[in-house]
Formats: structure tokens, C-alpha cells, sequence
């Protein structure tokens, strides 16, 4: 196993947090002092259930902001549906984007960002062929805590034509500002509850594998956040508007996906090139796809460093630590965190998910490059490696 100390890093997120109640009645005032044209992006009907769309548009009207709005925005945000915010911007002018959803409107939104300055096709960036130089600011106003794309410098986009899911990394998506207002989360549904803590979690489980050694603090600090979100996702799953509940939630969130618990080391992100892969097929919510697949990562690859691995069921999952076989500890923190998932309702195979065998070669396959490059950090998976995991995840 491969280890070496903490890396030189150099951490710095721009973006401005403005979090609490009734918060998303500054969103104007925010925005003005970037564009008074903008593209107000969002997903589908609920904003406008709950109220939101309505307070949005009254601040962003009292501050005299020229609104275009394109909504539509599907999980897993497709391709098309960015061009079509591209060709808007630049038909009316618009040189700032309000994303008003979760993660998929985010992403797309940075998507469409990217894309309005870009002389090429904007899956470019995503495909690796071209690295952005620059980028409309975002705002936003967060509605659902999962992806932390709200404080990230990354966006995840599908496109239709052979059902590619691709992420691009890159400092000048940032979103400007992020209003988060955990009150807004009081309808979401326990399935979306569910998911989006799926992926936070992962966001930190990615970041916690690494093979640095010596990276104590930021171990506690990813720790410390798990834990957070193990106490607080059964209380929100009970009553729905336990306010300190769901804001130590949405905050988690951005803590873990802001880069902060990723300094000094390196992460795997395997789980979620082998996630991608499933929801870009099946259209399944991300963090149904990895509640599936990080077990089965964890199982496949647990005794490259099984010393962490109790070290994480010991801290995390409060598992007695057998100093005389730490295996056993670690087996027992995989079947802890499946226990977790079962418990607030997520799957933990693919036949849960109503997924067989019939595209696990072509989902090795993509997520491999047809096995010209590997996958992951914490071990480097081939396409067969990923393979496995997939018949691991049945």
C-alpha cells in the first residue's frame, strides 16, 4: 500500500453563504449586485407548491432584475436542456444565472455558465476535449441538501445521445452566492431526504479513503460530519419540520462537497464514476445508485487498508475495535452503514432497484473507457475491478 503525508494544498472557495431563515428574501438584493438581466433556472412544479417560486420573484421584482426563466430541469440534467439555456442567454443578453433547486438545477446552471462565452460545444468541457477560461456567475438558492453543488467548483451533466453522465471540475463554476433556508426543506419527501443524505455521505466517505496518512484532523472533521448526519437523518425522517434537524443537514451538506475535507489529501471518487454509470442508464436518484454501490466498493476493496477501515467503523459507527482481528471491525462498519441506508429506505443492490445483469459490461465498459484508464485512488480499479463491483452490488 502506497502512503505518503499530508500533500501541499491551496484551499479557497468564493462563495458567499448566506444561511438561516427567511433568507431567501435577500436573494434581490444579492443579485442585483451582478445583473439586473438574468436566466432563472429551475426543476419542475415545487418550487411553485411550496411557495418559493413566489418569494423569489417578489425580491428579485422589488429589485428591478429583468427575469427570464427556463425550468425544466430533470435529475441527472440533461444536455439539451443546457443548450437551450446557452441559446437564451445569449439571445436576450443575460450575463448571470439563478439556480433556484437542488443539485441537478445547480449543475446544469454552471452547465449553461460555461457554455454562453464558449465558441464550442459546451460538452466539451465535460468529455476533456477543452478546459473553460471563463464563466457567467451563478447564484443560488438551495432547496434540497445532497449534492453540496452550492459551494462546489463541479457539475455533472447527462448527455442523451449515448446516455453519457460526465463531471467537470473547475474554479470558475463556483457559484457566487448560496441562500439556504432549511425551512424549504420541510416538504421534501422522505425518499429525496433519503438520497440527498445518501450523497452527502458519500461526498465524505470519498474524501475519508485516502491513502495519505498523517491527516488526522480533517479524518476527525469527516467523522464528525458523518456522525452529524447519522443523529440527524432519522429525526428529519420523523418530523419533517425539525428545524435544527434539517439545518444541521443542509449545512452538512455544503461542508462536505466545499473542498474544506479535502485538503491535505487525496480522495478515491471511484463510488461515483461507478454510480454514474447507473443513473445515466437507468435514470435511478444518485444517491439510490451509491447507497447501491459503496458497499459493494467497500467489500471489494476494504483489505487494502483494513486498519482504516476499523478505524471508521470504530469512529463512525461506534463499532468495538477487536484489536486482535481489526477485519472483523471493519466488516462490522460495512454492515452498519447498509443497516443505515435499509433503515431510512434506500436500496443496497440493484435487484432492489429492479436493475439485473443485462448492461454491467457496458456500464464497466464506459466507466473505464473500455479499460484504457483506471478508476479511483484509493485502489486504481480496472474495467474488471468495476465489473465486479457491479456483481458484487446484485
Amino acid at each position: 500500500m502506497e502512503e505518503e503525508d499530508m500533500i501541499n494544498f491551496t484551499f479557497r472557495n468564493p462563495t458567499k453563504i448566506i444561511f438561516g431563515k427567511d433568507t431567501e428574501y435577500l436573494v434581490g438584493k444579492e443579485t442585483k449586485a451582478y445583473s439586473s438581466r438574468i436566466l432563472l433556472h429551475y426543476g419542475g412544479g415545487s418550487i411553485k407548491r411550496n411557495g418559493l417560486y413566489d418569494r423569489v420573484r417578489k425580491s428579485l421584482d422589488e429589485a428591478g432584475i429583468e427575469v427570464h426563466e427556463l425550468s425544466g430541469v430533470l435529475p441527472n440534467p440533461r444536455l439539451t436542456l443546457v443548450q437551450e439555456g446557452i441559446r437564451i442567454c445569449r439571445e436576450k443578453g443575460i450575463n448571470f444565472i439563478l439556480a433556484v433547486g437542488g443539485g441537478s438545477v445547480i449543475d446544469s446552471a454552471k452547465a449553461i455558465a460555461v457554455g454562453v462565452p464558449y465558441k464550442g460545444n459546451v460538452w466539451d468541457f465535460y468529455s476533456g476535449k477543452a478546459v473553460p477560461g471563463e464563466a457567467l456567475p451563478v447564484g443560488v438558492v438551495l432547496t434540497i441538501p445532497a449534492a453540496g453543488s452550492e459551494s462546489s467548483n463541479s457539475s455533472v451533466i447527462t448527455n442523451e445521445d449515448g446516455w453519457y453522465k460526465r463531471g467537470l471540475t473547475d474554479d470558475s463554476i463556483y457559484p457566487a452566492f448560496a441562500i439556504m433556508n432549511p425551512e424549504v426543506t420541510f416538504t421534501l419527501p422522505d425518499y429525496q431526504t433519503a438520497c440527498g443524505a445518501s450523497d452527502i455521505m458519500a461526498h465524505i466517505m470519498e474524501r475519508y479513503f485516502t491513502n495519505t496518512r498523517d491527516v488526522e484532523l480533517i479524518d476527525r472533521l469527516c467523522e464528525a460530519t458523518l456522525k452529524t448526519m447519522i443523529l440527524n437523518v432519522p429525526r428529519a425522517l420523523k418530523n419533517p419540520t425539525d428545524y435544527a434537524a434539517r439545518a444541521e443537514i443542509m449545512w452538512a451538506g455544503t461542508v462536505a462537497h466545499n473542498n474544506l475535507l479535502s485538503t491535505g489529501r487525496i480522495g478515491d471518487w471511484a463510488s461515483h464514476g461507478i454510480e454514474h454509470e447507473l443513473s445515466a442508464i437507468y435514470d435511478i436518484a444518485h444517491g439510490a445508485g451509491l447507497s447501491i454501490v459503496f458497499p459493494a466498493w467497500m467489500k471489494y476493496v476494504y483489505k487494502h487498508d483494513i486498519s482504516r477501515f476499523a478505524q471508521y467503523a470504530h469512529r463512525v459507527w461506534n463499532v468495538d475495535y477487536n484489536v486482535f482481528n481489526p477485519e472483523e471491525t471493519a466488516l462490522k462498519g460495512i454492515e452498519a452503514l447498509e443497516a443505515f441506508y435499509t433503515s431510512i429506505g434506500l436500496p443496497i443492490r440493484l435487484s432492489q432497484a429492479n436493475i439485473d445483469e443485462e448492461h454491467l459490461e457496458e456500464m464497466a465498459d464506459k466507466c473505464t473507457g473500455s479499460g484504457s484508464y483506471t478508476v479511483g485512488n484509493f485502489v486504481k480499479l480496472t474495467r474488471d475491478d468495476v465489473l465486479n463491483i457491479y456483481k458484487l452490488a446484485l
